[in-house]
């Protein structure tokens, strides 16, 4: 299971890769690590060593997989919290030793942890034989994805939990075959489109699942159920009225409440402020018209509609949440002839 990760296509050959995928100099591989994981400190166990690494990474969406190895044994530490990533670890081979709750926890063939390290700290002791298919994620990411599937973003009950998961015959690692063989089928590809933001979506979801089952946290009885009926009924309000963009003050006459009151009822109960839950649907409310826009249309026009009137900012934002401008969107819209 995931033995060819990132190293052969479909047809049993070699995947390219830009950059080196190997290497023997100590700041030629922190390089590789500062940028596909976050700035670290890295001891080796053996202070006369050096390493023999494996430096492979591709793209899914904004998820960052990598297969990678020292090639000796080492000791990591002072994960950049600042870097806001979240390191989901799963070893191919050799073992991991991690910082968990009371004692280290040990990963072997298999076997996964996750750790958030914008919220916490952590460190790892890798063996010489260690080899990972790793995964980058960013916390916001996974922030979104809370919000869209279970309506509120967990706090640090969740992301503070440093977990170990998975298993040799687990669904977790049945999705990261699935990835791996969907990544090795056109690493180009990847870089956009829809397929990219499939395996983003789906990695994050299955995780946070894992993650909080493992935690002993439910998600789907959580505080999505829990909310008022302002903070319900305000949801309404802007997932129909998200073109409008009625003002916060409004929706909160319209439910009953102060906009104070309708502001510290989403941050308890869904982890955001209203106005971050109404931007949300009328970004996807613009993505979906873009979608299923005319070739004749232009991004200009559909976003004015919308009442977008600074373009930049508008094009900062959806890349932020979707991963791509949207004009990338627009372009797979097939020419109607």
């Amino acid at each position: 299971m995931l033995e060819n990760a990132l190293l052969m296509d479909s047809n049993g050959k070699p995947l390219r890769h830009e950059g080196p995928t190997q290497s023997t100099d100590w700041d030629e591989v922190q390089e590789f690590c500062r940028t596909t994981y976050m700035p670290y400190r890295v001891q080796p166990l053996d202070p006369l060593s050096r390493p023999k690494s494996t430096m492979l990474s591709a793209n899914a969406g904004r998820i960052t997989a990598s297969r990678f190895s020292y090639g000796t044994g080492i000791y990591l530490d002072k994960f950049d919290p600042d870097a806001g990533n979240i390191l989901v670890l799963n070893t191919l081979c050799g073992k991991l030793n991690h910082m968990f709750e009371q004692e280290p926890a040990s990963t072997g063939a298999g076997e996964s942890f996750v750790v958030d390290c914008s919220r916490t700290d952590y460190w790892l002791e890798g063996d010489p034989d260690h080899m990972q298919f790793n995964l980058t994620i960013p916390h916001h990411v996974m922030e979104e994805t809370a919000e869209k599937w279970f309506g509120f973003i967990p706090d640090n009950a969740l992301w503070t939990r440093r977990v170990k998961f998975g298993g040799p015959n687990s669904r977790w690692m049945a999705l990261l075959e699935y990835v791996s063989r969907t990544l090795s089928a056109d690493l180009p590809l990847m870089k956009n489109g829809s397929m990219s933001r499939h395996l983003e979506e789906m990695v994050c979801l299955e995780l946070l699942q894992e993650w909080a089952a493992s935690a002993g946290i439910e998600l789907r009885k959580g505080a999505r159920t829990a909310a008022p009926y302002y903070v319900r009924q305000a949801e309404e309000i802007m997932a129909s009225e998200a073109r409008e963009a009625p003002t916060i003050g409004d929706i909160a006459n319209r439910v009953g409440v102060t906009a104070r009151t309708l502001s510290e009822g989403f941050r308890h109960f869904r982890g955001i402020q209203p106005r971050a839950f109404l931007s949300a649907r009328r970004l996807e409310g613009l993505r979906h018209d873009l979608e299923a826009a005319t070739s004749d249309s232009t991004v200009t026009e559909i976003a004015v509609a919308w009442g977008y009137v600074n373009m930049g900012a508008l094009a900062g934002s959806y890349r932020t949440r979707f991963g791509e401008l949207p004009s990338s969107t627009l372009k797979r819209k097939p020419s109607l002839k």
